[in-house]
């Protein structure tokens, strides 16, 4: 009984299995249509979780899961073409959606996490042009050059940040606010010093200025020093000292600046250096570290072709000139569309007229009776009978054949300055070479290499600022005539060509035409019987003549169209000041100010209310030395404050309080 219970339970189990495979595949076929139309009907991801179930319901269906990732990736597409578009377009939330509908359908995918990143960076630059500007509406010009100039190396082509810093360089004088120096360093001054001891000249800038000056311990006590500016700055009167005591300055702070000797050993420890990436657009790696090797005799340069970046490490004057030269360097280089259209007209003429006579006739004996070869005797009995002649027939010619055929070619390619472009139109013609070694048991080999046959231009355009595009041209026209066979069974080509080469120069969008290359080839040849084909009008009768009549012209037309050209570079960028050949360290700034007012004698000075200075009086000779004056002003109305003069003396105590002196421009000086 068992036996017959267990055949029954099978036929069950597979009866339920089969109907749930035919579930399965009809449930798996009916999500993969339902997929299908609502992709159609652009709703991409209800048919998108469709198509996934249909892959899930049969895993093995290899159609199912290429419509899918069909369907996914050119959803993906879409969505980023859609997204870059709208961050062009500055809609930023409509360009998250897109990405984020990316993210979605694919977290793996790189290129929406860089859009997000690109996203997140664009906001960020927001915020910084945002207080960028309100500081240079502050007049804070050297924060506000900071933060744009941040956001200019990371995208050099915002165009929000070039006009904002344009418009610093307009309201900001053009060598002024490159320090990082506390306001105090920017403070108008006045100063005379005459033999002094040059850290009493700093200890006095020090104590108008509010700066700290710390010295190298190899920096003389003794030595002196002479110096007069009159209606300067700080910054000035520095660098002027430094300058003319073979010193160099390292800036520790915001108002400290330590000084040490400006020599090889100290340079190389105490200037500091710093480490630049510049991520080139447009210029080679190789050139532009080429360029900074060159210019800026800087040694750690290195040149990074795959990634096609420079990194450089140097002192910060040394890198803020590598930023302008890499600035003038990295641009597009200008492109230019050539539009050429070539045509061959080709006419041939053949015309065969006449009657084509037999040349010859030839004569041959017979077989003799018997079957057997003919001996001499035989040629004793040759007549009619035992001659045979060839066969004879005439041919009338009556033909003529016109042709005329019309190759046009309007190729359009886009050639970047000074590139060669190449355009063939025709076939690659194989020529064989047999090469045999030699000795015994040699062999031989078989070389293939193509000739090219047809229509060969070959342009290459130099663009120039004035929109002009000087074009050198190469026009080869070549066909193939006929083909010969060599001894050894090669075969060999005969391959006529016609060529031209010229230089010429258009302007953006002008045309030139070159014509007449022109090959015209008249052929006459003549089958006639010997004085009867000569007859005037009878000739036809006895001979046949055939005229043969070729004519080919090529035209080329070329019309240059600018598709982008070298821009200039602002002047400020094409010149600028880089130090001495020794040191890149920058000059004040040159900007001319108003003369510091000075109270009159006996008067004293009111805050806010302009004072005239008198006549100028002319110095005393015989100064004594170490008087010092230092005048200092703030911006607002004409205001003066006059520091009385103080003998210098080997120790430095403090000013003294002495009654006002004669003020005059320039303050006399006091004998010694």
């Amino acid at each position: 009984m068992n036996q017959h219970i267990l055949p029954g339970r099978l036929r069950r189990a597979l009866a339920l299995s089969a109907l749930a495979l035919a579930l399965t595949g009809c449930a798996a076929q009916m999500a993969y249509r339902d997929g299908r139309d609502l992709i159609e009907k652009d709703q991409v991801e209800a048919g998108l979780l469709k198509l996934q179930e249909a892959i899930a319901a049969d895993p093995g269906n290899a159609q199912y899961r290429a419509a899918y990732l069909q369907a996914r990736d050119r959803a993906i597409l879409r969505y980023l073409d859609q997204a870059d578009r709208q961050m062009a377009e500055g809609q930023r939330d409509l360009a998250l959606q897109n990405i984020q509908r990316v993210l979605a359908l694919n977290p793996q995918n790189e290129r929406a996490r860089h859009a997000l990143r690109l996203l997140d960076m664009a906001e960020r630059h927001d915020k910084l042009l945002a207080d960028a500007a309100a500081l240079v509406e502050k007049k804070e010009f050297d924060q506000a050059k900071t933060k744009v100039e941040a956001v200019l190396t990371e995208k050099p082509d915002e165009a929000r940040a070039s006009r904002l810093l344009r418009e610093i360089g307009e309201k900001n004088p053009r060598n002024g606010g490159e320090t990082a120096l506390a306001k105090a360093y920017k403070q108008p001054i006045t100063i005379e010093f005459r033999d002094a001891p040059l850290k009493q000249v700093f200890d006095l800038i020090s104590r108008r200025s509010g700066l700290n000056f710390v010295f190298d311990k190899d920096v003389k006590a003794d030595t002196r020093t002479s110096i007069m500016l009159r209606n300067s700055t700080v910054e000035s009167a520095v660098y002027y000292l430094l300058m003319t005591n073979q010193l160099e300055q390292q800036v520790m702070d915001a108002n400290t600046i330590l000084i040490y000797p400006n020599v090889a050993a100290k340079l190389k420890e105490y200037q500091e250096t710093v480490v630049k990436t510049f991520y080139l657009a447009n210029a080679e790696a190789k050139l532009v570290a080429n360029t900074l090797k060159t210019i800026l005799k800087s040694r750690d340069v290195i040149a990074d072709e795959k990634l096609n970046l420079v990194i450089m490490r140097d002192n910060a004057d040394a890198i803020r000139l590598a930023e302008k030269i890499v600035a003038v360097q990295d641009i597009a280089e200008p492109e230019v569309m050539l539009e050429v259209e070539i045509l061959e007209i080709k006419r041939s003429r053949l015309l065969e007229l006449g009657i084509q006579w037999p040349t010859g006739a030839t004569l041959t004996p017979l077989n003799s009776a018997g079957g057997t070869a003919l001996t001499l005797r035989d040629l004793d009995n040759l007549n009619r009978d035992t001659l045979g002649i060839s066969a004879l027939s005439a041919r009338l010619n009556v033909n003529r054949t016109d042709g005329d055929s019309n190759l046009l070619a309007n190729p359009r390619i886009r050639v970047r300055n000074k590139e060669k472009a190449k355009i063939l139109i025709g076939d690659k013609v194989p020529v064989i070479t047999t090469t045999i070694s030699s000795g015994v048991g040699g062999f031989s080999q078989d070389n293939v290499s193509y000739v090219d046959v047809g229509l060969t231009l070959n342009a290459e355009p130099t663009i120039y600022l004035n929109n002009e595009v000087a074009i050198r041209i190469s026009l080869e026209v070549s066909n193939l005539i006929s083909t010969l066979e060599t001894k050894n069974g090669t075969t060999a080509y005969q391959i006529g060509t016609r060529q031209a080469s010229t230089m010429l120069q258009l302007k953006d969008g002008e045309n030139q035409v070159l014509a007449g290359l022109i090959n015209n080839e008249e052929r006459s040849s003549g089958n006639k019987v010997p004085a009867l084909g000569d007859l005037p009008l009878l000739g036809r009768l006895f001979g046949s003549t055939k005229d043969d009549s070729q004519k080919t012209e090529i035209v080329l037309s070329i019309t240059p169209r600018l598709i982008r050209n070298l821009q200039r570079p602002e002047a400020s960028a094409t010149e600028f000041s880089a130090g001495t050949e020794a040191n890149f360290r920058r000059k004040p700034e040159l900007s001319v100010r108003t003369p510091v007012l000075l109270p009159p004698r006996g008067a004293p000075v009111q805050p806010g209310t302009p004072v005239e200075p008198p006549p100028s009086a002319p110095p005393q000779e015989n100064g004594a030395p170490g008087n010092v004056t230092l005048s200092t002003s703030q911006p607002g109305p004409a205001t003066s404050v006059t520091q009385q003069p103080v003998q210098v003396m080997p120790v430095t105590p403090p000013p003294p309080t002495v009654p006002p002196v004669p003020t005059t421009t320039p303050p006399p000086a006091q004998t010694q």
